[in-house]
């Protein structure tokens, strides 16, 4: 691919921004399904509370997705 040009700067900076709050949703996405499995659950565990950390971390993961879907398909229209 060519490098952007100035024009194109906050796109790829949009992208990049997209693509970390994914990365990290999907981290995150990751530890809070981790506390659920019968080996890491202490009788402390509010699974009523991984649930929700569970579908933030899903939404999180939809809107950066969604954000990355919306971002390329303008550049691929211009």
């Amino acid at each position: 691919s060519t490098s952007p040009s100035p024009s194109q700067k906050p796109k790829s900076e949009l992208v990049r921004t997209s693509l970390r709050l994914l990365t990290s949703s999907a981290y995150r996405l990751q530890s809070e399904c981790k506390k659920t499995l019968p080996v890491e659950t202490c009788p402390t565990t509010d699974i009523q509370l991984v649930t929700q950390q569970v579908i933030q971390c899903a939404y999180d993961i939809a809107k950066a997705a969604k954000q990355l879907v919306t971002i390329t398909t303008k550049e691929n229209n211009n």
